[in-house]
């Protein structure tokens, strides 16, 4: 419930200058909310309408097809519609096309580079400090289609950063 419907329940018994003083709400806008009601009962009517095809564009597509894809198909059908009302009402119905990740190939093997020995036999477990430290790059994406490079060395007995 919000405010408004508040005060359009309780406005016989206490009064909507009242009621509108307590809520923070001015009286306009209660009376504007009040007049627009009509259209706003329209709206979602025609939404549930909308839902109701764009669930049959996407059960169709396999559940595959997101804004852009269901936007085209509606417009191909004749529909004069936007591409935000559209995102707008799958958010709304819990629906989303498939995103498919790209791939990013950071670095390109030499199949004739001797492999790297396995100095920790797969033990990543260690009684002192200071005697087995492990290693890890980690690839941070960036706007743009940059990455930041993060490499960390941690000691393995005490499990801290060591750089």
């Amino acid at each position: 419930m919000n405010r408004f419907q508040f005060v359009a329940d309780h406005q016989r018994r206490y009064g909507v200058k009242r009621l509108c003083a307590i809520l923070n709400i001015a009286r306009s806008s209660f009376y504007y909310w009040r007049r627009t009601a009509g259209d706003r009962a329209a709206r979602q009517a025609a939404d549930a309408r909308l839902a109701a095809r764009i669930r049959a564009v996407h059960r169709e597509s396999d559940g595959t097809y997101g804004v852009p894809r269901i936007t085209a198909e509606l417009r191909d059908d004749g529909e004069r519609i936007n591409h935000k009302r559209i995102a707008r009402v799958m958010r709304s119905i819990g629906l989303a096309g498939v995103r498919l990740r790209r791939r990013h190939r950071t670095t390109v093997a030499d199949p004739a580079a001797a492999k790297a020995p396995d100095l920790v036999g797969r033990d990543f477990t260690a009684s002192e400090p200071n005697t087995k430290y492990v290693g890890d790059i980690t690839y941070l994406p960036l706007d743009g289609g940059k990455f930041l490079y993060l490499a960390t060395v941690i000691d393995l007995a005490s499990r801290r950063l060591a750089g």
